[in-house]
């Protein structure tokens, strides 16, 4: 039985048809839906900077208040953009029960997620953002299918199909 599932998102160009996805099987299973969407950490020139114009009093407050506000304006733009791409069918998005912004490797946030929410599925996007691979699967993705304690809905994207009938 599905009580639960994970919805990790890019937020790229294809995460709505993903969206959809986790939405229909949300309803069909009467689930609860939370998302996630993974954010690298700062680059080390981008640190560079920060410790070049700021000194470690306001670098430290920075790090601990400033990245969870701005973690917490992303998860509200998220939760406003996926309201925005339903449009008429808002209810939807009453589905969600919660959406989160975490700083960390994509693969390890979403297993982390998983296993802290304790979900019965998982649904990815097969590429991010759209990548122009010659692979039928990015990085993230297969590292989660290969490392997930549970099952993976995979969304294979549009611009593959066009290929294989080539």
């Amino acid at each position: 039985m599905i009580r639960s599932i994970l919805y990790a998102t890019d937020l790229g160009l294809y995460a709505p048809y993903v969206l959809q996805h986790a939405l229909s099987i949300t309803r069909s299973f009467n689930a609860e839906l939370y998302v996630v969407h993974a954010v690298e950490p700062l680059g080390l020139f981008a640190e560079s900077v920060l410790q070049t114009y700021l000194d470690e009093k306001t670098l430290r407050e920075l790090r601990s208040k400033g990245l969870s506000t701005v973690m917490a304006s992303i998860e509200q733009r998220v939760l406003e953009g996926f309201r925005d791409e339903l449009g008429d069918a808002q209810q939807e998005s009453q589905l969600i029960r919660n959406v989160r912004v975490v700083q960390g490797d994509s693969a390890q946030v979403i297993l982390d997620e998983a296993r802290k929410l304790a979900v019965d599925l998982l649904i990815v996007g097969s590429h991010s953002h759209g990548a122009e691979q010659a692979g039928p699967l990015g990085r993230t993705a297969a590292r989660v299918l290969q490392l997930a304690e549970r099952p993976v809905y995979l969304v294979p994207m549009l611009q593959h199909r066009g290929r294989a009938d080539g």
